[in-house]
């Protein structure tokens, strides 16, 4: 069955001068052009469709498209505009609320949180398909993407929990899932742990890290081995003309790429989009300082400490290409040993996968996110 894309619900925000494009990629002539395209099967194994001889003028904004193709990835400028401010405690953060046309109260809302270095934008591959069934919202920690990098400001862990925790309260102020990356997973892990919380409903959790920084995992060989080194670039971080210099290298074009494919499994997600996300935010001010005050912080609390407290839901992805927290570390064998010791926690490993699984493989990554989302009990609509 095909539909038009104009009456198909796969358009989101229909004002977006972006849309067209997002759901249907094409080249709009005054002559007959030819159609590929992709689809993922309940199998996530890829089929294609060719449409050809489809007449399509400028002025039209009309193509046929199945009906159960997924969403395309949102367009980084269409998420810069996209996004609102909320004040927190003095300082402006950046975040993203996106409703598809699906509007089910019964299903809670999903607040998605970056890990280190990221913002809203890394969620570019997942927002539209979450939002068919989902209020989805994302947003930028303290320190990030377009949200404010006070000068002076001591970055940790908790800091980053209360900010989502307030967000879910006042903004959201429904029921929420938490899905966080990296040193957002272990974000949302502390705010859920939070005994006065009932607003989160279930956490998702992508290759989860230890810590702020790797002072954290200190059972590890390999950090035992690099130690230091790490306490050596504590100290030369400290140090304003280093730590500068340092920090233009990494954000240099080329270098930056370098390390993205270093992370990711599949290489094709490391596009020009995905280092511009990374190195716009790079570029502000208050960014050296937040690199700083990051790397060089207390880790904070420890998700082995938190998580056997926990009695709600938990997902746990994990690619098992990642370097940073591999699998075989101290933090993936304590998440691979979860699922046998506590029934409320489901793990999948997706293979060939780096350290951010949600960009580098997004089929897979909602392949086991979605049943495990429809799965989940219907709550009260509002947070009390």
């Amino acid at each position: 069955m095909v539909v038009a894309v104009r009456a198909s619900p796969l358009v989101f925000l229909p004002s977006s001068p972006f849309a067209a494009s997002r759901n249907l990629k094409k080249q709009c002539s005054n002559t007959i052009i030819s159609l590929n395209i992709g689809l993922q099967s309940s199998s996530s194994k890829p089929s294609c469709i060719t449409i050809s001889s489809i007449k399509c003028s400028a002025s039209s904004t009309s193509a046929i498209v199945s009906k159960d193709e997924e969403p395309l990835p949102l367009e980084v400028n269409e998420i810069k505009t996209m996004c609102k401010t909320w004040v927190w405690r003095g300082y402006n953060i950046n975040y993203l609320s996106y409703q598809g046309r699906n509007n089910d109260t019964s299903h809670p809302s999903l607040l998605l949180v970056h890990g280190f270095g990221a913002s809203v934008a890394h969620w570019r591959r997942n927002i539209a398909t979450l939002a068919q069934n989902y209020r989805v919202y994302a947003i930028d920690l303290l320190g990030f993407g377009a949200s404010d990098k006070p000068e002076g400001f001591a970055y940790n862990m908790e800091s980053w929990a209360q900010l989502i925790l307030d967000f879910v309260n006042e903004v959201i102020q429904r029921p929420t899932v938490l899905v966080g990356n990296s040193v957002g997973s272990l974000a949302c892990v502390i705010a859920a742990a939070d005994p006065s919380q009932t607003s989160i409903q279930g956490l998702v959790l992508l290759n989860c890290a230890g810590g702020m920084n790797n002072k954290a995992i200190v059972d590890d060989w390999r950090i035992k081995l690099l130690s230091p080194l790490l306490w050596l670039v504590d100290f030369l971080l400290n140090q304003k003309s280093i730590a500068s210099a340092i920090f233009n290298r990494v954000k240099q074009r080329e270098n930056l790429k370098n390390i993205l494919l270093s992370v990711y499994g599949n290489k094709e997600s490391v596009d020009e989009d995905l280092v511009d996300i990374i190195r716009t935010p790079a570029d502000a001010e208050g960014a050296l300082d937040a690199f700083v005050s990051i790397v060089t912080g207390p880790p904070g609390p420890n998700p082995v400490q938190l998580i056997p407290k926990m009695t709600l839901p938990i997902l746990v992805l994990w690619g098992d290409q990642d370097p940073f927290t591999p699998i075989d570390g101290p933090v993936g064998r304590y998440f691979s040993s979860l699922p046998s010791q506590k029934p409320n926690v489901s793990l999948f490993l997706l293979e060939g996968v780096g350290h951010c699984p949600h960009d580098d493989r997004p089929d897979l990554v909602h392949e086991k996110l979605l049943p495990w989302l429809s799965n989940l009990p219907v709550a009260d609509n509002v947070v009390t």
